[in-house]
């Protein structure tokens, strides 16, 4: 897996090469919560173009960085879900507390694409 970071504007894309596994979420985990914590990035968007697979531990890792993000005052997205990871998410119910975009130009324009959101507890 690579994880690489740039900025467009005020957000900070995190681009994710590979699968998202127990094995290399904690990688995720640290480069997420440094951008929130340490550089305080406004919005942080997870590209996901090229995560073919992402497992719970993954999705964990992902669910915190969205938390601390709302506790922080910044947000959060995610873009360019696979199949299988949409249906992750959906059977997860997490597409009702994520933002999820198709592409990269809609999670940058922002906005709240799942008018369901639920907080994250």
């Amino acid at each position: 897996m690579d994880i690489s970071t740039r900025q467009s504007g005020t957000a900070t894309i995190v681009d994710v090469v590979g699968d998202i596994t127990l094995y290399n979420s904690p990688e995720v985990r640290k480069v997420l919560l440094n951008l929130l914590k340490e550089k305080k990035s406004p919005r942080v968007i997870v590209n996901m173009l090229s995560v073919k697979y992402i497992d719970s531990a993954g999705v964990a890792s992902l669910v915190e960085g969205l938390k601390l993000s709302r506790d922080l005052k910044s947000t959060f997205a995610l873009f360019g879900l696979s199949r299988t990871a949409q249906e992750v998410f959906e059977l997860t119910r997490l597409v009702r507390v994520f933002e999820i975009y198709t592409n990269e130009e809609d999670a940058l324009r922002g906005g709240s694409p799942n008018t369901n959101a639920a907080p994250v507890r």
